[in-house]
């Protein structure tokens, strides 16, 4: 399986209404930028992937809708598991469950991206820094087993 990890686009410092949560924050105007440019690196380089799976926090899911529409590629599906706190064992479990698509894209948070990234490089202590809207192309990966080959690291910028 090739696996793309795609952390959220930038968001609000803190949610529009006051009262929300942190899950509830939304993508500022140039996060929205970032994420479609994502998605257009996606459809113009043929890294189209065949599943988006996002958290379910806003800002992630808001990320994974406009990647899905500029790269043309199928709706995402909310996966809970994703959502902030997600450890690398559990995502590669649940990703056994996705075996059957050659290009999966996940798209949430930092720092679980961070330690993803390293522990499918055989690192458990991190080293990866994962900006934002920054997409890490891996092959090789084998749900539920460690180990990967790191193929491309891009940042995505607003401007």
């Amino acid at each position: 399986m090739e696996l793309l990890l795609i952390r959220h686009a930038k968001a609000e410092n803190i949610a529009e209404n006051v009262a929300a949560s942190d899950a509830e924050r939304a993508l500022t105007k140039s996060g929205r930028k970032q994420a479609a440019k994502v998605g257009q690196f996606l459809k113009r380089n043929e890294f189209v992937p065949d599943v988006i799976l996002a958290s379910p926090l806003v800002r992630a899911r808001q990320t994974a809708e406009i990647i899905s529409d500029n790269a043309v590629a199928p709706r995402p599906i909310i996966e809970p598991w994703l959502a902030c706190g997600m450890r690398a064992e559990v995502a590669l479990n649940e990703l056994s469950a996705y075996d059957q698509f050659q290009r999966v894209a996940l798209v949430g948070h930092n720092p679980d991206f961070e330690y993803l990234a390293s522990w499918l490089l055989g690192s458990q202590c991190g080293g990866i820094h994962v900006g934002k809207a920054t997409m890490i192309h891996f092959s090789r990966v084998t749900p539920p087993s460690q180990g990967a080959c790191l193929e491309l690291m891009l940042p995505a910028s607003a401007e």
